[in-house]
This record gives structure tokens, sequence and C-alpha cells, in this order.
């Protein structure tokens, strides 16, 4: 049986880090880390390109770009994509090649490792082997990352521990599969799953592309004693602001000083900005129908709703819509819109 051909794609991380004196740095290849893990030759045919070789934190919206260029190069030579990737940023890259690539009938899989490949006690050679593996199932499609033995839909994932190997969890939605050693489970949801069918039922054999991004957008937390003047202080340099609310969507009536809240989030829409809306309670979503201090903003134009999204996804989320029009309509349609199972459909 002729083996599939699966492209890795290295960017650096803590998997390719080593102790120089100053604290860990990216140093090794991509090609050296395969090395390490011989056993991925008897899966596939592995090609690697080196993206870049950068500490995760580094990692900007121009990379994402960068990467999604690497595979889409290639995107006709390969059966399969593994990108070797730093936990710290993961989830935001896995959600924007979610965008940036959508609906692909081949598998994107995420992977990186808590430890240093070269460590003794890393986690990173089975995360490599295990995503390969992935990488080689029949039915694996679309953007995905798969780390610690499980395999989470690219748009749900969030880093959760710093330090053990069960780094990355699945919120707000079920994992995808979980894989035995070499042995892939699928979850109930998913354990008949045709590839074929695709996301939404799309059928094509490649995927819908895009190759531009907004970085103009600002993640704004809510904290007790905030100034609302600080939507005034962000409109020179933004063209969104994702706004986490207290709860299921409290959002104070009046600010320190200033501005009440929704006076200054109704100018900052009103200027033709976005500002979406999600919560920083990390389960169960938004819903600012529930209280009064919430349905100020439920229906105002202009003011999107994050649902049960992370703020991963909806970072990227909103980079990419913007990144596609000015039209606040379209924008509002393009965020509202399901891909790769980034929100649930119950608004």
């Amino acid at each position: 049986m002729t083996k599939k051909r699966i492209l890795l794609v290295a960017t650096g991380g803590t998997i390719a880090s080593k102790e120089e004196g100053n604290g860990l740095s990216p140093a090794l290849s991509g090609e050296e880390l395969t090395r390490y893990v011989p056993e991925v030759a008897d899966l596939v045919t592995l090609d690697v390109k080196q993206a870049m070789n950068i500490d995760s934190t580094n990692m900007r919206p121009s990379d994402w770009l960068r990467v999604a260029r690497t595979i889409m190069e290639s995107y006709d030579d390969y059966d399969g994509f593994v990108v070797l990737h730093g936990t710290d940023t993961m989830a935001y890259t896995a959600a924007a090649l979610s965008y940036l690539i959508q609906h692909s009938p081949k598998p994107i899989v995420l992977t990186g490792s808590q430890r240093p490949m070269a460590s003794a006690f890393t986690d990173a050679k089975l995360n490599l082997y295990q995503s390969v593996l992935y990488a080689t199932d029949d039915d694996a499609c679309d953007v995905s990352i798969a780390f610690g033995g499980i395999v989470i839909a690219g748009t749900r994932a969030r880093k959760q521990r710093t330090m053990s190997f069960n780094a990355f969890t699945s919120v707000n939605f079920p994992p995808l599969a979980y894989i035995r050693t070499d042995r892939i489970v699928r979850s109930a949801p998913f354990a008949h799953a045709r590839k074929a069918e695709g996301s939404r039922g799309h059928t094509a054999d490649r995927p819908v592309v895009y190759d531009k991004l907004d970085p103009r957008v600002f993640a704004l937390k809510l904290t007790p004693g905030l100034d609302s003047r600080i939507f005034s202080a962000l409109a020179p340099s933004y063209d969104a602001v994702i706004l986490e609310t207290f709860g299921i969507g409290g959002i104070p009536e009046q600010g320190e000083t200033g501005p009440c809240f929704q006076d200054a989030i109704y100018s900052w829409v009103d200027s033709g900005r976005i500002a979406v809306m999600t919560t920083q309670v990390p389960e169960e979503g938004l819903d600012l129908g529930v209280y009064k201090v919430g349905r100020a903003y439920a229906d105002h134009p202009g003011i999107l709703r994050g649902a049960d999204m992370t703020p991963e996804a909806i970072v990227a989320k909103t980079m990419w819509a913007l990144g596609q029009t000015r039209d606040v309509a379209e924008v509002e349609h393009l965020f509202n819109r399901e891909i790769n199972h980034d929100r649930s459909p119950f608004e």
C-alpha cells in the first residue's frame, strides 16, 4: 500500500527549543526534529518546510498568512499537513488557519510540546507521531490541534495549563477524537463522519482560501472601575474591539468618569467600527438578552455577539472578516457564519 505524503511545516516553539544560557529559545530545525521520531518514516513519506523558527509569543497575523501560504503552495502535492508550533499562541494560529483555509478536504494538524524535543522527559515525540498519524486518517479534514492524545477543532482549542502535558482543552464543543498510542478513537458525534461531506456539506476538492487579515483588532477585558474613555483612546489605532464582558453579558451602566459605557460603545460602532461582545467566563458563552445591563447591546448595528466562541477564535475571525470587507452588514454576515465548528447555531 502506498504511503501517504505529509508535509511538516515547522515554525519553532518549545518543541524546537534549547537552553543556551538565556532561557529556552527555538534552535532545532524541522528536519532535526523529525530525526528524533524515526517511527514516522514507517507511517508516511514526510517532507519538511521551515516557515520560520520563532517563539510563538512572537507569532503575528502576518505569520499566520505565511503559514497558510506555505501550506497552499504545496497543497496539491500532499495528502495532509502537520504544523509544529509553540503552545502559547497555537490556539490563535489554529483559529486563523481555520478562517484562511476553509473546508479543507485534507487535514491540517497543529501540534507542539510542553517540553523541548531534546529533553529527557519530553512529550514532543508522541505529539509529533500522533499528529502525523491523525493527518493520515481518511476521515480527517479541516484544521485541528492534536496534543496530549486529544484532537480538537481548530476554532475550539484553548491552552488551559502551562506545564502539564494535557495542555489544551476543547471549549464548548466535544473533542473530535482521542488517540490511544497509535489508534484513533473518534468521539461519538463524529464516529461516523464522512469526509466527503465536509463542513456544512461542502464537497469541493480544494479549500476556500483567503489571504487578507486586518490586525487592527483589540481585545478589552472589562474590570471593575474601567474608564469608558478607553474607547476614544483606542479609536485612532483599531478598527474593532472585542469586549470581554462580565458573566453572561454584563456591561457597567456608568463609567467612573467620562461618558457612560453605552454612549462610548454606541459612539464606537456608529463611527463605522466593529464591537464584538463576548464573555470572560471560559465556558457556556454569551447571551445579551438575559440582564438589563446587557440587553441594550443585543440588536444595535455594528455590535456582534461571540456566542460560545473562544476568545482566540473571535480575535482571528474578526481580523479575517474585516480583511474581506469594510461593510458593517457584510462583516456581521461573515462573523455569524459557522466555520469549522466555531460557534453553536443557537442564535
